[in-house]
């Protein structure tokens, strides 16, 4: 039999993450995501409602300019005010039982030694539940935030990251060996100083003598999730990732992509079920297919499409705001456009394109509609075509996820689609894999032990 799928809430601290404009929406409370309350109470239903995990997007700079500034994403909430999710962690672990935590973070944004220290005291707190979703941000404003003159290379970026988790991989795994925390009182000993080790990494990047000043978490290194849709970023997710986000337009492209994923893991001496896929979706959900499809319409009218616009084409580097949105997309020359228009024509047959239907492919190409049946026949279909899970995209805070928990679940669990609840509480690796530690065919492997021979004294 086929495993059931695994949820996640793809979340952003923010007013307007992925479908724009519903900040504005009287049934939305998303607007109020300064408060803490907000996250803690959604963080509750999800984990009560069978979701595996609540997935927090990031960025750390503003997106590519609209209509020849940047002020427009001000104005219209674009992901601006946007707030650091790590530091939101602690109060949903403390406040959930199964739920796993995933972050967004970038290498630019902090030193991997403190990065590390960080996430081992969030995955102590969370009792194990902590994910990181390694990204390299392509942002050239985060990166003049943070000293640089511009966007550094891609491939650059990715020699970076590969340095970066090194580093982390040293620390996380290899700093204390198993049994190295005694805590023993009649004698004294806290900790076993010939168990704890310097790592004395030197790099192009980075010099981190050590040792890592946490004991080991519950899991060591945070579940790993990766989204880089790039030849270079498939291949860091495949030496790296435990999950790929993935935002296919069709089950069909789902699959073939899966399969690129798989035999890339097996290149890289992995297993194929190393990796777990979570393809993003949005639901309309109604009692009968005319109430979906009435609900889908309303939801289209408050959509905003130049908002979808701004997000899109300012996060492949153009600027589209100045541009009618019938314009036809084969005169827009930008090989960002250029790598979504077999999708774009997939989804309007018999015409070309237009800048109009780019605003709309974020949100149509990734949405189901339907009655609670029909929505669990598509996810059928989904899995059929190898997805692990799906990352669900919300027109609402909390409504989205009410009602999928409400009139959804239900039958995905009558049909073995998600799983029939929580049993006892674990780490968010072990409900995704079955282990608690990461397995011997990943890279963190090779650091076990490693500087267990080398003296406690250098």
């Amino acid at each position: 039999m086929s495993k059931p799928l695994s949820f996640s809430a793809f979340v952003m601290n923010t007013a307007s993450h992925i479908i724009h404009g519903l900040w504005r929406d009287e049934n939305g409370h998303q607007k109020n995501f300064n408060d803490v309350e907000l996250w803690v109470s959604l963080a509750k239903k999800l984990d009560e409602g069978g979701f595996d995990a609540i997935f927090f997007a990031d960025v750390i700079g503003l997106y590519g300019d609209h209509r020849g500034g940047w002020e427009y994403h001000v104005k219209t909430g674009l992901q601006i005010p946007s707030n650091d999710p790590m530091v939101l962690m602690s109060a949903l672990a403390v406040n959930t039982k199964y739920l796993g935590l995933a972050f967004t973070a970038a290498p630019l944004q902090e030193h991997p030694f403190n990065f590390a220290r960080r996430v081992s005291t969030l995955d102590h707190i969370s009792k194990g539940r902590i994910a990181w979703n390694i990204v390299t941000s392509y942002s050239a404003n985060a990166f003049r935030n943070f000293g640089y003159d511009g966007l550094v290379p891609h491939d650059e970026r990715y020699r970076w990251a590969d340095e970066y988790v090194d580093v982390l991989y040293k620390l996380w795994e290899g700093s204390w060996d198993d049994g190295a925390l005694l805590q023993d009182v009649k004698s004294g000993i806290h900790a076993d100083p010939a168990k704890v080790h310097k790592i004395n990494h030197i790099g192009e990047r980075y010099k981190v003598e050590g040792p890592h000043l946490v004991s080991p978490s519950p899991q060591r290194t945070p579940v790993l999730f990766q989204a880089g849709a790039s030849s270079t970023g498939r291949e860091f997710a495949a030496r790296n990732a435990e999950a790929v986000f993935i935002v296919a337009p069709d089950p069909e492209n789902a699959r073939q992509l899966i399969n690129e994923i798989q035999r890339l893991a097996k290149q890289n001496g992995r297993d194929e079920n190393d990796i777990l896929v979570f393809q993003g979706l949005s639901f309309v959900i109604g009692e009968t297919e005319e109430e979906a499809r009435r609900k889908e319409a309303e939801l289209d009218q408050k959509i905003d499409l130049d908002m979808m616009i701004a997000h899109m084409a300012g996060g492949m580097g153009i600027d589209l705001g100045n541009i009618s949105l019938d314009t036809p997309l084969k005169h827009i020359e930008t090989e960002g456009v250029r790598s979504t228009y077999e999708w774009l024509k997939q989804s309007t047959p018999g015409r070309t394109p237009t800048v109009r239907d780019l605003a709309k492919l974020r949100t149509r190409s990734s949405r189901i509609v339907g009655t609670p049946e029909t929505i669990a026949d598509q996810l059928e279909i989904w899995r059929e075509a190898g997805i692990d899970g799906v990352n669900m995209i919300n027109a609402v805070i909390p409504g989205s996820y009410e009602e999928f928990i409400d009139l959804v679940m239900p039958v995905l669990r009558r049909r073995g689609l998600a799983r029939e609840g929580h049993s006892e509480p674990s780490t968010f690796r072990k409900k995704l894999f079955g282990s608690d530690l990461l397995n011997e065919r990943h890279p963190v492997a090779k650091y076990r032990g490693a500087f267990a021979a080398k003296s406690t004294t250098q």
